[in-house]
């Protein structure tokens, strides 16, 4: 079995070749080419999952042969004008027995309202219910900006950014019921300095234990660091904490937010400051990975693997071979694992996934 490598390691990776790995497919069929924003989920029967949205309808293509192909895109729900672009869109959780979907959507749009919302599928991705609304202050969720993440025992955790008293606060909600019912908001954090970075999305992990790690970026005393808080039991969180050891002065929002996610027995998380891409373990310790934006990690079969966008195209690497360039045009990256399947999804010309292979062969 392949050891897993750690962040402290990571810092070679900056002087690796870069090579294009072949292999992405078309997860979108003509008509399409405006679907955008994709998230991904494998299920316990490996089945994938990726949910995306075009126009203001929110779409999921399903595939059952790990990833290699996908059906045709399945409607799932078009409630109002749908928050889409610049990481705003779904997200996705599949459990054994169901299959849950939030968006933010809003009768205006366009940041003037704006609700999460929930759809849940019990028959594999075919039907979904009508939507449920997750935040209980109408109108609060209206930035668009949000994040999903499921239990080892099927509870889902949702967080947002919030802003029902016009500050930009971090709130979350848990359902037990795979989506059909949420529960009473809780805040998460607010900044001493009035608001969190108005502009960057949250993103969630549960470990092997059903504790959660949030991963947000804070607007603190002029600076856009990223920010873990923690939870045990979704109803008291701990104070927030800085991750890595810059800072990043800004007088703007960045809009993006970075992703956690947890190797046994440790969590990791991948983030942008200025133009450059770090990882980070439970220790404190950064590691430089490269030049680009929004990364995306996931831990499976016994890798880490991070995809990033670097100028217009996509990187991706499992932290052992060089990066490789998964598009030489493409957006919005994400990468989910289980420990038979990895699975990269971007936006271009409609959506395209890349399978990992268990090993990405040196050139």
């Amino acid at each position: 079995m392949t050891k897993l490598h750690t962040p402290s390691m990571l810092a070679i990776l900056a002087a690796l070749a870069i090579q294009v790995a072949p292999g992405a497919v078309q997860v979108t069929p003509a008509g399409f080419e405006a679907a955008r924003e994709p998230q991904v989920a494998i299920g316990p029967d490996e089945r994938v999952y990726v949910a995306y949205g075009m126009g203001d309808a929110v779409y999921v293509s399903i595939s059952t042969d790990q990833g290699a192909s996908f059906g045709a895109p399945i409607k799932v729900g078009e409630p109002g004008k749908l928050s889409l672009g610049m990481r705003r869109g779904p997200r996705i959780v599949a459990g054994g027995k169901f299959i849950a979907i939030t968006a933010v959507y809003g009768a205006q749009g366009k940041g003037r309202d704006g609700d999460v919302v929930a759809f849940r599928s019990s028959d594999l991705g075919k039907t979904w219910s009508a939507p449920v609304r997750v935040n209980d202050v109408e109108g609060s969720a209206r930035e668009g900006l949000h994040g999903m993440a499921l239990s080892p025992k099927g509870t889902i955790a949702c967080a947002w950014l919030d802003l029902r008293d016009g500050k930009t606060k971090l709130y979350l909600s848990a359902s037990e019921t795979g989506g059909a019912k949420w529960s009473e908001n809780r805040l998460v954090y607010a900044s001493p300095s009035g608001s969190i970075c108005e502009c960057c999305h949250p993103s969630l992990a549960f470990d092997f234990t059903g504790k959660l790690q949030i991963l947000f970026r804070n607007s603190l005393d002029g600076a856009r660091d990223m920010y873990l808080a923690t939870s045990t039991d979704l109803q008291a969180f701990s104070s927030a904490a800085k991750v890595g050891e810059g800072t990043w002065l800004l007088k703007a929002c960045p809009m993006d937010g970075g992703m956690v996610a947890f190797a046994k027995p440790f969590m990791l998380t991948a983030w942008r400051r200025e133009n450059e891409i770090y990882l980070c373990g439970a220790n404190g310790k950064e590691a430089f990975l490269g030049k680009g934006q929004q990364p995306w990690i996931a831990v499976g079969g016994n890798r880490i693997y991070v995809v990033w966008q670097k100028g217009r195209g996509i990187m991706g690497t499992d932290l052992v071979t060089d990066p490789y360039r998964l598009s030489e045009s493409g957006a919005s990256p994400v990468v989910t694992a289980s420990q038979k399947t990895v699975i990269a999804a971007w936006t271009e010309n409609g959506i395209r996934a890349f399978r990992f292979p268990h090993t990405l062969p040196n050139p």
